[in-house]
């Protein structure tokens, strides 16, 4: 299953700030990564999968699933 960073967050029940803390990045970074105005590095997408209890192939990296 394919799921958005918003999503997975949500469903992990974080905070923007929380997630931004863990990561050590600026609640601004984790923003653009949900919002799809940049793109986390392979190690960051690893620990927000972790984070959200996912793998990094079921997070979708735009703010929303284009079909």
């Amino acid at each position: 299953m394919k799921i958005t960073l918003k999503a997975a967050r949500v469903n992990a029940d974080m905070t923007q700030e929380e997630v931004a803390k863990k990561l050590k990045k600026s609640k601004n970074t984790i923003v653009n990564y949900e919002n799809g105005k940049s793109t986390p590095d392979i190690e960051t997408g690893k620990a927000l999968a972790a984070l959200y209890g996912c793998s990094v192939d079921d997070l979708i990296f735009l703010p929303t699933v284009v079909l």
